[in-house]
């Protein structure tokens, strides 16, 4: 008779997090820096900065992404993405709070939705995080 091993991927939960966080992120970066006119006219902001915005989400999702290909995810580097997506949402609330971008009413409520989400993601992370700590028989 064989035996078999079934191994469970303690990483599963904390790798779909994070590759979800770099897909959404890139997409996002990918509509601001291409489309900046048109979406900068709709939210509010400069195309300027809705380009370096972009440039910097793609980047970001691209480093996000590659942590959540690693076979073992370090949590010094997901403790990173969550640091900064914990940053990124109180940042976006607080810019829409002060005015300080002059948003329009479609780009506050599209500022604090994608906070929502960036929060959210934050703490799927922090459940993947401590699903990956733990052991199971």
């Amino acid at each position: 008779m064989t035996a078999v091993t079934v191994t469970t991927d303690r990483m599963k939960f904390l790798r779909l997090a994070l590759a979800a966080d770099a897909v959404v992120t890139g997409g996002n970066g990918l509509v601001y820096l291409a489309l900046a006119g048109p979406v900068g006219t709709l939210l509010g902001p400069d195309a300027g900065l809705l380009r370096g915005i972009g440039i910097f989400l793609l980047v970001y999702g691209a480093a996000v992404g590659f942590l959540a290909s690693r076979r073992d995810i370090g949590p010094a580097g997901t403790k990173a993405v969550i640091a900064l997506n914990i940053i990124w949402t109180l940042a976006s609330v607080a810019t829409v709070v002060t005015g300080a971008l002059d948003f329009t009413t479609i780009g506050a409520i599209w500022a604090i939705a994608q906070a929502l989400v960036v929060g959210a993601f934050a703490e799927l992370q922090i459940i993947g995080l401590r699903k990956s700590r733990t052991r199971h028989p």
